[in-house]
């Protein structure tokens, strides 16, 4: 999914926001694209009224100083060559142009074109010539090849950055040329594809559809049906409105009928015909009802649909039936359970099943198989044998497992045997299971920055040890660059990086399959070789001194009326209602744990992953309202206020306004990169900056939190485990989370009324979500501040630990469903991400903190802009 919104020609809200030059709030219309799914992020700066190269620069380099923005490629979209080649200069990573012709000629096109080459992007190319735009197969056909044949040949492009726009034209219009444009367009696909190796073929779906807007049942179905045939004609992306597109298999038969002789051109009558039934269909809707005809199927058919449903309302009654027929059971095993298992393998491969539904189907897998044990203990049977043993842990001093978890349910479901060791596994009990186990592969998974360190140490004694089995890398904080660079020099067998779930599956069938584990082990190992080199270049961009990053550090007028007194000083508790902070939940990230991608509420209609979605809403609400009606889980929180003063780069809290006692000093970093200068001057950023310094005239305060909502949690995971219900049990650490982000923004708000300014917000959950009030609460370990050894001030200034919360040997928080930082009120605060330092602020920073500079490098190495030890 391409996000649209950051497109000046296609947004009235962006566009409005440019010509303001309000670039931060630009920057959340950015960061809501990506929460809500997008895959790639299109940026246009095409307005008369603007700078357009200006524009582009100054809002690529926003952006990229954004982590969850930065993660995604940007497509640099413009009909202005200086403004794509400007926007070529600011954007990191791989980025796509969008786009380039013929239009000019073959030597506009090759100029421009190696232009991109050199600056490493794909390019989306459109299929137009010195003619004009290709309409029928054979101009599009023809343009495309000789545009392949100029950027391969001549430009040096590898095939897989081209991306061919054919042009999707709008169909039953009433002009008889036009009849054909539909046909045009999937064909000629099917004929780039296959004389253009390599390359993506792209389009925007909702042209085809033009003549019938208003009327959006059939524009829906237009573009189902034609998405279901030029994608197996060889489409790979497309630009399309996700609440105008329907399930191709829930078309009504007779729309579908008319829609497909449209499409197709199949009759002359098409078009009257569609438009006759349009005005029939308008505004209706679809309605699936459920019956259980299903039950009527033979045994096998009924076990294949309890397990690719994930139903095990029968599952232990057609077992049985199943015994009866079949005698053994390790036949039933064998036979009609793993054929089920290995429909739900190829849905969740080919997209048409999702996370939440595949460890509903593992669930049912379970039962059916638990069902069978005694008969199988009862004749001494061996059990069916796994494809391959993985050992899986959460590294030392990391309690994080949702993610994993899933991991290991969809390889169970794959036939893979998982060994799970759980949370806060040392690298000794990790490596003597995979060594007593006979292991095939292992697979280490963390959340937090230090697990990081952690991974590289496990790989290291790998190797020692001369293990001589693939290391898989998994985690939120994990990344493909890092496990090139840090991870997988450390360890000379295969090290993979696993970027979620759906990737798990693919990744060991390549590693345990001696015929394909040779070419999957190359091409790794060329990629980590190539994020290697890219690092290199990365860290050669400029720095300045720590002595230059003080001198442009932000400066603030604290004026007394910026600088509100808190109701009270010190510490208070708070035991939460978890009715209240339900109504706080934000569930676009108890998605996202689910690898479902997309903005709730909006989710819920996707018309992908939308049942999906609507069925685990459905179940996660259920299962809250029984844990909140059972009181199963309990949130405590504790939060406070106190006197405070920035002293240089520390943020100082005392025990009394007159500041004469300290009670805490909190080390903060400094940005360093160099940047470009603005009218702001651009300054580098520090905690430290948005707290008045002493002698200042205003007195400033600090808030700090700690909150869990996880206390019951892992007792009631535990419990769905031991039923054989590992779907309810991820659910249940899901909503822990999500819980206890709720409570942490329900005490800020309360704080941000104890402190005064915030007595007459008048805020949405909405409204929350999008951080639409004063001040912030940055965490240490996140962007702002990644040192996560100051929670343990922070904890003792609070005193959480009396509150049910703990730090682990890493600063990891337990119950892991928990959240601490502080607060600041000034209206300046905002979050930032200090990037990456130098030695020399390093070195201040550890005599700050009174610790060995080799102990700090340790904790900070995510951020270093220098090698250790060097």
């Amino acid at each position: 999914m391409i996000g649209e919104r950051t497109n000046i020609t296609g947004s009235a809200k962006f566009a409005d926001l440019i010509r303001r030059g309000d670039y931060g709030a630009a920057t959340s219309v950015a960061l809501d694209q990506v929460r809500g799914g997008a895959n790639i992020l299109d940026v246009n700066m095409d307005e008369g009224m603007i700078d357009g190269v200006a524009a582009m620069t100054k809002f690529l380099n926003l952006i990229a100083t954004e982590p969850e923005i930065a993660r995604i490629p940007i497509m640099i979209d413009s009909s202005k060559w200086s403004v794509l080649e400007a926007g070529l200069k600011c954007v990191q990573g791989k980025g796509i142009v969008n786009s380039i012709s013929l239009k000019e000629g073959p030597a506009d096109f090759l100029a421009k074109a190696k232009i991109i080459r050199r600056f490493g992007a794909g390019v989306v190319v459109m299929a137009f010539d010195e003619t004009g735009q290709a309409d029928t197969v054979e101009r599009k056909v023809a343009i495309c090849q000789r545009a392949y044949k100029l950027l391969v040949e001549e430009a040096g492009f590898p095939a897989t950055d081209i991306i061919f726009d054919p042009n999707i034209l709008a169909i039953a219009t009433g002009i008889e040329e036009h009849n054909d444009y539909g046909k045009n367009y999937i064909e000629a696909t099917r004929i780039i594809k296959a004389t253009c190796p390599g390359v993506r073929i792209s389009g925007g779906v909702s042209n085809l559809s033009f003549s019938f807007r208003g009327n959006n049942v059939v524009r829906e179905a237009m573009h189902a049906a034609f998405l279901y045939h030029a994608i197996k004609a060889g489409m790979d992306m497309g630009i399309v409105n996700a609440g105008q597109l329907a399930v191709y298999d829930d078309i009504e038969p007779e729309l579908k009928e008319r829609v497909e002789d449209v499409i197709l051109n199949r009759r002359p009558d098409a078009t009257e015909r569609l438009l006759e039934l349009a005005e029939r269909v308008k505004g209706s809707g679809r309605k699936k009802e459920l019956d259980l005809a299903w039950r009527q199927e033979p045994v096998e058919k009924r076990l294949a649909h309890a397990l690719v449903a994930g139903v095990v309302d029968f599952i232990e009654a057609d077992v049985e039936e199943a015994r009866q027929k079949y005698g053994r059971p390790l036949s039933i095993i064998e036979g009609p359970l793993m054929d089920g298992m290995k429909i739900v393998g190829d849905l969740f491969g080919a997209g048409k099943m999702f996370l939440p539904q595949v460890v509903k189907s593992a669930r049912a897998m379970k039962r059916a198989v638990a069902y069978l044990l005694p008969f199988m203990e009862a004749e001494k049977e061996g059990g069916a044998q796994p494809q391959g043993k993985i050992v899986m842990a959460t590294v030392k001093g990391d309690v994080h497992d949702i993610g994993k978890n899933i991991v290991g349910v969809v390889l169970g479901c794959n036939n893979y045997q998982v060994i799970d060791l759980g949370v806060m596994v040392p690298c000794e009990k990790i490596l003597e299971t995979a060594r007593r186990e006979k292991a095939d592969i292992i697979g280490l998974s963390g959340l937090i920055t230090p697990s990081l360190d952690e991974m590289a140490s496990v790989a290291a004694e790998m190797e020692r040890q001369g293990f001589d089995i693939p290391l898989l890398i998994g985690g939120a904080t994990t990344s493909r660059q890092h496990t090139a660079v840090k991870i997988a020099p450390a360890f000379s067998k295969p090290t993979v990086h696993v970027l979620d779930a759906s990737r798990a599956v693919g990744v060991v069938q390549s590693l345990v399959n001696r015929e394909t584990r040779p070419t999957f082990e190359a091409q790794n190992r060329k990629e980590q070789a190539e994020l290697r080199e890219l690092f290199g270049h990365k860290r050669a961009k400029p720095m300045l001194t720590f002595a230059e990053a003080n001198a442009k550090r932000l400066v603030v007028d604290f004026k007394p009326e910026d600088v509100p007194q808190p109701a009270f000083l010190g510490v208070r508790t708070v035991d939460a209602d978890l009715a209240e902070l339900a109504r706080y939940i934000d569930w676009t990230f108890f998605f996202t744990a689910w690898e479902l991608r997309g903005r709730f509420p909006a989710i819920l209609d996707h018309p992908e992953q939308g049942p999906a979605a609507r069925e685990l809403y459905a179940n996660a609400r259920k299962l809250l309202d029984d844990i909140i009606a059972g009181k199963k889980l309990r949130a405590r929180g504790v939060y406070g206020f106190w006197p405070a003063a920035a002293d240089g780069n520390d943020v100082v809290l005392y025990a009394d306004p007159g500041k004469t006692r300290e009670v805490v000093r909190f080390a903060m970093l400094r940005q360093q990169l160099a940047k470009a200068e603005d009218k702001q001057g651009n300054p580098c950023l520090s905690l430290a900056d948005f707290v008045a310094p002493l002698g200042a005239r205003a007195a400033d305060h600090v808030g700090a939190f700690a909150v869990t909502a996880g206390l019951g949690a892992a007792e009631l995971a535990a419990a769905y485990e031991k039923s054989l219900d590992d779907y309810s049990a991820i659910i249940v650490k899901a909503l822990a989370d999500r819980l206890a982000e709720a409570f942490a923004e329900y005490l800020h708000q309360r704080a941000r009324r104890d402190w005064g300014y915030g007595k007459n917000e008048d805020l949405t959950n909405d409204d929350l979500i999008d951080e639409k009030y004063r001040g912030i609460r940055p965490a240490f370990g996140y962007p702002a501040c990644p040192d996560h050894t100051e929670k343990g001030k922070l904890f003792d200034l609070l005193g959480a630990r009396a509150a049910g919360l703990e730090l682990t040997e890493s600063f990891a928080m337990t119950p892991a469903a928990s959240v601490s930082g502080l607060y600041f009120a000034h209206p300046s605060a905002r979050y930032f991400n200090v990037g990456r330092i130098g030695r020399d602020q390093v070195e201040d920073y550890a005599r700050r903190k009174g610790v060995p500079i080799l102990e700090m490098e340790r904790w900070l190495a995510p951020n270093l802009a220098y090698d250790r030890g060097n």
